[in-house]
């Protein structure tokens, strides 16, 4: 997070964040993300469940800035095995150039890899045999162990979200409850495999906007190299 960034590096994270729909125009970076909101938003954008933007206050004022970047810290980064120092937070909220540029960096890396994570776990399921019930209570289970820590809150709150109309959980109270975790089990690898294919949509994504970039800079490197070679004919 120290080291500045090459021009290639800058131009690949802009392009990363334009592809990130904020609340907020962006205009000038240093700016933009000096009070954390934006960095909020796009942890958020990745992990909706990671972030309750509802907490993070657009600010003026040099304190509430650090206490928004001081949560992010604490509630969010945390999870992504992520920490902004203090003396990086406060020349971030006072907008010195060339600063929050190197975190939003790194902040990009720690997504990507909890993302990459999450795909494994959905291969973990994948390995057992998901139409033997045993095998697949096996995967869930392993998974969940491999991850308490950061996702029990997330899951418990999905499923109470998701939670059953009143009619469906009374059938399910009339069933076997062997026949219940069978069921349950099934819901979680089906909700687990949507949200894969929603993080694998983003990542194809991503990836297009970035090959259509690279295209767009092997052009005009290309026309400079025949602009060289016009002048060296005339010459």
């Amino acid at each position: 997070m120290d080291r500045d960034l090459t021009q290639g590096e800058l131009q690949d994270l802009y392009a990363w964040i334009d592809e990130i729909p904020l609340s907020r125009p962006k205009r000038q970076i240093t700016r933009d993300f000096s009070d954390g909101v934006m960095a909020a938003e796009v942890v958020k954008y990745f992990f909706p469940k990671l972030v309750d933007t509802h907490n993070y206050s657009p600010a003026n004022s040099t304190p509430q800035k650090l206490d928004n970047w001081n949560l992010l810290n604490r509630k969010v980064f945390s999870k992504l095995n992520f920490h902004v120092s203090e003396k990086i937070m406060k020349k971030i909220v006072l907008s010195t150039s060339g600063v929050i540029e190197p975190i939003l960096n790194a902040l990009r890396q720690k997504i990507n890899q909890k993302l990459e994570q999450t795909t494994e776990d959905m291969m973990d399921l994948e390995y057992y045999d998901t139409r033997n019930p045993e095998n697949l209570y096996t995967a869930s289970r392993l998974i969940k162990s491999k991850h308490q820590d950061q996702t029990a809150e997330g899951r418990e709150n999905k499923y109470t979200e998701n939670s059953q109309p009143q009619q469906t959980m009374q059938m399910l109270s009339d069933m076997e409850p062997a026949a219940c975790i069978i069921l349950h089990e099934k819901d979680q690898a089906v909700m687990a495999l949507q949200e894969t294919v929603e993080i694998l949509q983003m990542k194809v994504k991503r990836l297009e906007h970035l090959v259509h970039l690279k295209d767009m800079r092997i052009e005009d490197l290309t026309r400079h190299v025949e602009m060289y070679k016009a002048k060296a004919n005339v010459s």
